[in-house]
């Protein structure tokens, strides 16, 4: 069976079908495209059929082009990657222009056969290009499906037309929340933006596009950059009109990407001077700027971390080969917001929940959260009245231990307190199945020694989870030192039920996450007391792209948690010193503990927004007349992390690489363009990263230090992912 099939009907309407056998949603292959333009040139030289429907046997339409299939033309092209790839693209191009000119003669428009493309669900990327070379486009109604050119997000833009295609029917600026944004658009709002032209009832979606294929009139094919007096909506670059939208249009890509993404400067480019020319030099412009992007180290490191290596993680890269742990009951203790947040995206998955508190207002509370969001999702029209009742159903909020019986998962999410923590585990177990998993949601205490107070050990694992639970992506799992594979094949099947992004490590203090993100802060705080001007140091982090400065980050998650964690590590390690406490603990007295009190190393108005950083942290930290080059603090804020990233790898935390490139970056937004800190290390090269380490060291102090296994790796010449590519080799540690 092959990935498009044709059928003709008695009306001479030829329907092909895109339905790729064994996967859940389509993707385009090679081989797959190939086969489609044969169909399509089989029923553009039937003189019997009449017009031409594309659709999807699936309930979805395409979730775009396999990825891998770029990485193995760079291979297979050797040397002039750079030439395969403009020839794989101009071949694409070459394929969607034949749809979009449907037959007609060049010279008269005339001739052609109507294409309609009959969108039965979610499409992306490469599918949403097909849909935009057709003629009209149909989309089932369905809230649930959604429709755009999200490239960008993975350090790509739409390279097969979309981005041509798309700028030329709307204008720049209308186009820029699609391609530049990356937004997904429910069907009524794809219609608003012109990605759709119909939303139809699901149960007529083929029967209105065939409708419409047989009674399209010659002029209704012809796309408008193809008739004569085409003109630019918003106007062109040159044109008074469109000067302004294309200053304004590059005003917003920098202020939103601070110039380190290089697709978005990329796709402007591709706009603007396709803008200038015909329509099919303009593709040709669109693909060369494409083929820069996929040779760009950043694109690649992106691709990889984000496409690649995270549904690898998701798809169980990592998984023991035990048999399906699928939780069928979940007992959640600790109503709070993050044991609140866990009980919703569990019951939301369709598990059946029991949420633990010691008082039953706090259990409704926190049963009361799910229904907060659930409510915010039907204002937006994203949840109906019965998905509430059904949700909230699964929910059972007590403060009766005896509810647990049955759960083959129990997550602990109580106060980060090693005797809170050891009562409530003992209960637990004394209820839950024999043979279920106790796991517990701590960002700092070693499981291994949580583990004591538990009667199983070997069943026993912590899950950080990440807060808003609802919202972040990335869960990191620990094992400690007597969990077994069934504790870890529980969590990983219980956190792909919650469609979130898992990550695996080994126990120690503050895991991996926090172990980075920890240095990160401190460096930056360590910044302030130097005298470095505060702003210097949060706009620095922001141009790197780090999506927020330290002591912004500092604020969001209080300035008291960053007290009691200094604390928490100084009660565990005697020798534990860090001069940035010093700062932390002031703070605290003063009552500035973060946005929370609208008072923390930002000023905040009484909605709670920031309105600068606080004066009184110049007052206290003398600002030096020479202020440090923005590189130089770039570069400390960045090296704190990958270097605590290369120890946690050196000491056995971290097994593999593309956990710690994609949970860096869904974990606490680790420069994405760089593909993670293993990526941005791979980038810099580890010759030059030893020699830039060495240079930090002498100036900043030991933390700086280059860590024995990078200085190793440069003395060879070795990269991370060419040696550590699909995991850790015994030389690691």
């Amino acid at each position: 069976m092959t990935d498009f099939t044709m059928q003709v009907d008695d009306d001479g309407v030829a329907i092909i079908t895109w339905d790729v056998p064994g996967k859940s949603m389509n993707v385009l292959s090679r081989e797959a495209f190939s086969v489609c333009e044969d169909l399509l040139d089989e029923a553009l030289g039937n003189d019997d059929v009449k017009g031409i429907i594309i659709t999807s046997g699936k309930s979805t339409f395409a979730g775009g082009m396999d990825l891998n299939v770029l990485a193995s033309i760079r291979e297979e092209s050797g040397e002039n990657a750079a030439e395969g790839l403009f020839n794989f693209t101009m071949n694409g191009h070459r394929i969607l222009r034949k749809i979009e000119r449907a037959g007609m003669e060049p010279k008269t428009n005339k001739g052609g056969k109507p294409i309609a493309c009959a969108l039965p669900g979610t499409s992306a990327g490469i599918g949403t290009e097909i849909a935009l070379a057709c003629h009209r486009r149909f989309m089932a109604d369905n809230p649930k499906a959604k429709i755009g050119l999200p490239e960008i997000l993975v350090g790509l833009f739409p390279g097969a037309g979309g981005t041509t295609r798309y700028s030329r029917m709307v204008g720049a600026m209308a186009a820029a929340p699609v391609l530049l944004e990356g937004k997904m658009l429910d069907p009524k709002k794809a219609k608003g933006a012109s990605l759709v032209d119909e939303v139809v009832p699901a149960d007529e979606l083929i029967a209105r596009a065939k409708e419409w294929v047989l009674n399209a009139a010659p002029a209704d094919i012809v796309k408008p950059w193809d008739a004569k007096g085409y003109k630019m909506p918003g106007g062109a670059p040159y044109h008074p009109a469109g000067f302004m939208t294309f200053v304004g249009a590059s005003a917003m890509i920098h202020g939103k990407t601070k110039g380190v993404y290089p697709a978005a400067k990329a796709l402007l480019s591709a706009i603007y001077e396709g803008a200038l020319v015909d329509f099919d030099t303009a593709l040709k412009i669109e693909a060369r700027y494409f083929t820069q992007i996929l040779m760009h180290p950043s694109s690649s490191a992106m691709i990889r971390s984000l496409f690649i290596n995270k549904e690898a993680l998701e798809k169980g890269a990592n998984r023991p080969d035990v048999p399906d742990q699928t939780v069928q009951k979940v007992g959640i203790l600790g109503a709070g917001m993050m044991g609140a947040g866990i009980a919703y995206v569990s019951a939301l998955a369709g598990i059946e929940v029991v949420l633990i508190d010691a008082a039953q207002e706090s259990a409704d509370k926190g049963k009361a959260y799910s229904e907060g969001l659930l409510d915010k999702g039907m204002k937006r029209g994203k949840v109906s009245e019965e998905k509430k009742a059904k949700v909230l159903g699964q929910i059972t909020a007590t403060t009766d231990y005896d509810a647990l019986k049955g759960c083959d998962l129990i997550v602990e999410a109580v106060f980060e307190d090693p005797k809170v923590k050891a009562e409530v585990t003992a209960k637990a177990e004394a209820v839950m199945n024999g043979d279920g998993i106790f796991a517990t949601n701590t960002s700092t205490l070693p499981i291994t020694m949580l583990a004591k107070a538990s009667s199983r050990p070997e069943q026993f694992i912590g899950i950080h989870f990440f807060s808003p639970v609802d919202k972040m992506a990335l869960v990191e799992i620990i094992k400690g030192k007597q969990t077994g594979d069934v504790a870890v094949a529980k969590a990983l099947d219980f956190v792909r039920q919650i469609r979130k992004t898992p990550i695996v490590v080994n126990d120690e203090r503050f895991f991996y996450a926090n172990r980075c993100i920890l240095p990160y802060v401190n460096e930056g705080v360590r910044m302030l007391q130097e005298g470095v001007e505060p702003a210097l140091i949060e706009n620095a982090a922001k141009l790197v792209g780090m999506p927020l400065g330290p002591l912004q980050l500092t604020d969001e998650t209080s300035i008291d948690l960053g007290a009691k964690i200094a604390r928490a590590t100084k009660a565990g390690d005697p020798d534990y010193d860090d001069t940035t406490d010093e700062l932390i603990f002031w703070m605290e007295e003063e009552g500035r503990l973060g946005r929370k009190a609208n008072a923390g190393f930002y000023e905040y108005d009484e909605k709670g927004k920031r309105t600068g950083l606080w004066d009184g942290l110049r007052e206290r930290y003398d600002v030096r007349d020479e202020q440090p080059e923005l590189v130089d603090v770039q570069h400390r804020l960045l090296f704190a992390q990958v270097l605590e990233a290369v120890r946690a790898l050196e000491a056995g935390v971290l097994m593999d690489i593309r956990e710690g490139d994609v949970g860096a970056i869904l974990g606490w937004g680790f420069a994405p363009w760089s593909g993670g800190p293993f990526s941005w290390l791979d980038i810099l090269g580890t010759p030059y990263a030893a020699d830039r380490c060495d240079e930090l060291e002498a100036e900043f102090g030991p933390r700086f230090a280059c860590p024995p296994l990078l200085r190793e790796m440069a003395d060879k010449g070795q990269s991370f992912y060419g040696r550590f590519g699909e995991g850790v080799d015994s030389k690691a540690a």
